[in-house]
């Protein structure tokens, strides 16, 4: 009963930051407020939370990564894949090696191994902080796809790297070859898990609705269950699950361009992972703002330990570590747009960047957010020899700190940063998508006249051609990008037929035909998104969306 009712606390403590977050008239980021209630939390109920690591990652980190990896733009993703890659590996290479040296350095009570595991996991960023906090000021499309680039990756390879760390903490060895292959092993069969069970399970799905008819219900049901499964599969058989759970994302992704679910389907499952992320990001802040209190008091002995009697060293350790962070941050970007500067010239690709500007919002940018906060929290409670981990509590604070702190100085800076902040971001994005439009509404007219062919000749031809023409208007005031009304409507039986017939044929053709534009990488993947969505939402509001394709 007593975890029933936490529960609902925390999913209530929730839907309250939201609220506040409406009201503030300045821009407060919500995992801000999230935290400050999950200390109120703590401070007024009697409750408390024990988190059992594995289960906090299971529950929190596939759903999470999947739904990253399904809606990132895979276009943008392969055209800034240079800058990209070199933030998500080699930056978090750089940040575990130097960060890890720093805080040991700084802090000697703390382990080395334990060091390269907090330095691991702060290495990745949250671009769904950052677009929270820049809400009134909108991120450029091209920082935004290179923080949600790098943040896929980075979440991986900091979580992988954190992984080994721990390893080491708990074997107290460490081999650099045999890291080397077993991260080969890591990455090469988690990413075939992760590939492999989405394929499988959306071939199955394929073959029983074909059989079985189609259930709205369970096919939602299945897409939640299919990052669980890749996780545990990868996990079952020694790999990464953390990858798995990205590939399956990106894997999900390529499959939609092909996807056969009903318009209503796609509608409710969008809401259904809207409401999950949104509710598993917002319950670890509000678990970390539960967690805080506990975690100064015993990480004031800690601090004790290192020669230092007042706990106010704990601000002075996150604002150093923060600081070094995003000093290699800046240093790095600084140097791979650069690089990527150059190598555009001599392709004859010039680009307007400023680069001074936009590499202090890409280091600003780089907030800390949920998957650290998930990955922080499941550092082991004992060693194999039963003592307990070493400087636990003081580096889930740590961490704690820095996410905070990051948060703080991008709600601060980037709205002064953002708007003076002018990218040349290709100017045939907007013509992609019009020609998008044009060419699936010719798709939709195409297929209305072969449907009035089909019924040539026959004792409802006159209610066919009559419905025809108030659609073909639809689809040929579109191309004239004007905004049309349905029309007056029959109430004929044989004409709502009809309509329904000849607007299922259209819907169908149109939809297709975007499919066909995202596949052949003719049209990005969000605006494809958007262009389905739309369609959708029209199926549902004349068709009732019920209707196969």
């Amino acid at each position: 009963m007593e975890t029933l009712t936490l529960a609902l606390i925390v999913l209530a403590a929730i839907v309250v930051g939201t609220i506040i977050e409406r009201l503030i008239p300045f821009a407060v980021p919500a995992p801000l407020i999230q935290t400050v209630l999950g200390v109120l939390i703590s401070l007024t109920t009697p409750y408390t939370i024990e988190l059992e690591p594995h289960l906090f990652f299971l529950l929190f980190i596939p759903p999470l990564l999947f739904l990253d990896g399904w809606r990132i733009p895979n276009e943008e993703l392969l055209k800034d894949k240079a800058i990209i890659v070199s933030l998500a590996l080699g930056l978090v290479i750089c940040t575990v090696l130097g960060a890890g040296l720093f805080i040991n350095w700084m802090i000697p009570s703390m382990p080395l191994g334990v060091a390269f595991a907090l330095a691991a996991i702060v290495s990745p960023t949250d671009p769904v902080a950052v677009s929270a906090i820049a809400s009134k000021t909108p991120v450029p499309k091209k920082i935004m796809h290179i923080l949600e680039g790098e943040s896929l990756l980075n979440d991986a390879s900091g979580l992988v790297a954190m992984k080994f760390a721990v390893a080491a903490v708990l074997t107290g060895a460490f081999s650099l070859v045999d890291a080397s292959e077993t991260f080969a092993w890591l990455a090469i069969a988690g990413i075939v898990a992760g590939v492999a069970t989405t394929l499988v399970i959306n071939f199955s799905k394929s073959m029983i609705t074909r059989r079985l008819g189609h259930n709205t219900g369970a096919q939602i049901l299945t897409s939640i269950l299919i990052p669980f499964v890749a996780y545990m599969i990868a996990e079952h058989i020694h790999a990464s699950g953390i990858l798995a759970a990205v590939a399956s994302g990106i894997t999900m992704s390529v499959a939609e361009h092909a996807d056969r679910d009903l318009a209503i389907t796609r509608i409710h499952r969008k809401a259904v992972w809207d409401a999950i992320y949104f509710t598993a990001s917002g319950a670890t802040f509000i678990l970390l703002g539960e967690q805080l209190p506990r975690l100064i008091s015993s990480s004031a002995e800690i601090v004790q330990a290192t020669g230092h009697r007042d706990p106010l060293w704990i601000i002075f350790y996150v604002v150093a570590i923060t600081a070094v962070l995003a000093l290699a941050r800046f240093i790095w970007v600084k140097i791979s747009l650069l690089l990527t500067l150059a190598n555009a010239r001599r392709r004859g690709q010039a680009k307007a960047w400023q680069t001074w500007r936009m590499t202090a919002v890409l280091t600003l940018a780089g907030a800390r957010g949920t998957i650290t906060l998930a990955g922080i929290m499941t550092l082991p409670f004992l060693l194999p020899d039963g003592s307990p981990f070493p400087a636990r509590d003081l580096a889930i604070l740590l961490a704690a700190g820095v996410i905070l702190v990051s948060l703080v100085a991008a709600s601060v800076a980037l709205p002064v940063l953002l708007p003076k902040l002018q990218l040349d971001e290709g100017g045939d994005r907007e013509a992609r998508i019009d020609r998008a439009q044009v060419l699936s509404a010719e798709a939709a007219i195409r297929a209305i006249e072969n449907s009035i062919m089909s019924v040539q000749d026959t004792i409802d031809e006159d209610i066919w051609t009559r419905q025809s023409l108030q659609i073909l208007d639809f689809y040929r005031n579109r191309l004239e990008e004007k905004t049309i009304s349905g029309g007056d409507v029959e109430d004929s039986a044989r004409a709502r037929l009809a309509r329904a017939a000849l607007l299922k044929a259209a819907i169908t053709a149109e939809r297709e035909e975007i499919f066909r534009l995202a596949r052949a990488r003719q049209l990005p993947d969000d605006a494809a998104r958007k262009l389905i969505k739309d369609i959708d939402l029209f199926e549902t509001r004349f068709l009732g969306g019920d209707h196969h394709h």
